[in-house]
Formats: structure tokens, C-alpha cells, sequence
């Protein structure tokens, strides 16, 4: 039976999480067992509860009840189903709901590196990622375009971050993912630990000594890691170093590079094939 909840104290303790906690302080970094994490759009919460993550509370505009947001709803028995109009909402949140609709859910705890990659042949990594769309854009280009994981160096933007799970829509629930330990130091130890897990690697990178990304020998390799850098700066100089190949994708009419999300598209298309 729906536990449906009208709004009428904006200051109930219950809405905390969805208007009062940043997502960093959701995130629970001190304790990450305890971490909650807001999926945002039916399409989004749908793949998290598919994929097994456990809702805590939805938040949802009054029309919706019995409109897209039914099914979920239902399927998710008795949890409190906090509802108001569409002005209500916005005040409440400071932003637009999309499609009308929130969840709040629990973070789970992140598998080891060495479970995501036990069986990939393709993985992207992305290496101090910060935008929130960005890591978004990449998850959904990984999903739809072949690769088997994604690994985030621990300076990334959260893949759990509302924007990111909504660019992504939902993807991120699909594509298996984790961060690198805190305890591996990644400007020495990163590379030669992907190595050691039996990949090899390619920088994503505009250097004179690249290879082309249709190079026969890259698109050979059985277990290959496609590392993609931070905005603006692309990757740290010792990253590329330490790599098998530094890959390029060719450009025109004087353009020097791609946003790092439309090159990841770009990358897994070729990169990706078996």
C-alpha cells in the first residue's frame, strides 16, 4: 500500500536530505556504509532499482502520483511517498524536478578494482574527471559503446552525484565502476597496477608521438584500458608516459582537441570493438 505524505512543514526532518544536505555530506565520506545517494527522472530511478539498490523516500510532484511515478511506486511497497505541488517542490528543493521525481536511496559499498575488471577486455579510466556531466556523458557513451567498467581516480566527480546519474541516465547503475584506493598512489603506482591487472593502456592524448586510434596493433590488444584525462589540462604527463600507447584522434579545420566526454564517445566507438 503507497504510504503517500502531503507537504506541510517544509522543515520536517524527513525532507533534510532532499533540501538541506549538499551531496557531499550525503556521500558520508567518514562513514560510507551510511552514504545516500538522490536519483532524479522515473528512467533513472528505474535502472537503480533494477540494478539493486535500495530506496529510502521518494520525493514527487502531485500529478505524477498517479502518473509516471505509479509503477514505481507500487513497486517499491511502503516507503514514505512525499508529495506536493509543483510550486511547493520547487521551493522546497531550488531547483526543477525532472520529469517530476526524486528518490532518495542507500550508497552501496564500492566493489575492489580487481572484482570490476575480472573479466573485461575494455575498461575506460578516468583520471581526475571533476564535472558531474561529464562523468555522466561518459558513463552513457561506455554503456551504449562497449565497455565492460569504468574506474575513477579518486580526484573524479562521483558517478552517485545527481547530475552525473541523470546525464548518464541511469548507466550508471548498469556499468560496472569503482574508484581506485586512496592507499594506491596513482601518479606512481596507477598505470603499472592496470598493467599488472593484465590490460594494456592507452593515453587519450594529442601528442606528436601518438598513434592513430584506428592503428591495427591498439585495436588488437585483448585487454586494453582507455584513460581519459581531466578538463582543460587532459592527462598528467607521467600517466601518458608510463602508458603502452598515447592515441589520438585526428582532427580538423584547426579544432585541438574534443571535450573529454564527446572524446570518450569517440574512443569507445573504435576502441571498443572486439
Amino acid at each position: 500500500m503507497p504510504n503517500i505524505i502531503e507537504i506541510t512543514d517544509f522543515e520536517a526532518p524527513e525532507l533534510d536530505i532532499y533540501a538541506r544536505i549538499s551531496e557531499i555530506q550525503l556521500q558520508n565520506r567518514a562513514e560510507p556504509e551510511k552514504g545516500i545517494f538522490i536519483a532524479e527522472s522515473p528512467k533513472v530511478i528505474q535502472r537503480a532499482l533494477d540494478a539493486g539498490y535500495v530506496p529510502i523516500s521518494f520525493l514527487v510532484e502531485d500529478r505524477h502520483i498517479e502518473g509516471e511515478a505509479k509503477d514505481l511506486i507500487k513497486q517499491c511497497g511502503e516507503i514514505p511517498v512525499y508529495t506536493a505541488e509543483f510550486d511547493i517542490l520547487t521551493r522546497l528543493t531550488g531547483f526543477k524536478l525532472t520529469r517530476g521525481m526524486l528518490c532518495a536511496m542507500h550508497r552501496p559499498a564500492l566493489p575492489a578494482v580487481e572484482e570490476v575488471v575480472k573479466s573485461a577486455k575494455r575498461i575506460a579510466v578516468l583520471e581526475n574527471v571533476v564535472n558531474p556531466t561529464n562523468v555522466g556523458a561518459i558513463f552513457r557513451s561506455a554503456a551504449a559503446l562497449g565497455m565492460d567498467g569504468v574506474l575513477l581516480t579518486p580526484g573524479c566527480s562521483n558517478p552517485l552525484y545527481r547530475r552525473a546519474a541523470r546525464v548518464s541516465m541511469g548507466t550508471v547503475f548498469q556499468v560496472p565502476w569503482t574508484f581506485f584506493s586512496k592507499d594506491l598512489d596513482w601518479q606512481k603506482e596507477g598505470v603499472p597496477f592496470l598493467k599488472k591487472l593484465g590490460f594494456k593502456t592507452a593515453a587519450m592524448a594529442l601528442k606528436e608521438d601518438s598513434v592513430d586510434i584506428d592503428d591495427p596493433g591498439l585495436l588488437g590488444e585483448e585487454k586494453l584500458a582507455v584513460i581519459l584525462g581531466t578538463e582543460g589540462d587532459g592527462l598528467a604527463a607521467h600517466t601518458i608516459a608510463d602508458c603502452d600507447y598515447t592515441v589520438c584522434i585526428p582532427m580538423a579545420h584547426g579544432v585541438d582537441s574534443l571535450n573529454v566526454a564527446a572524446a570518450s564517445a569517440v574512443a569507445f566507438w573504435q576502441l571498443g570493438k572486439r
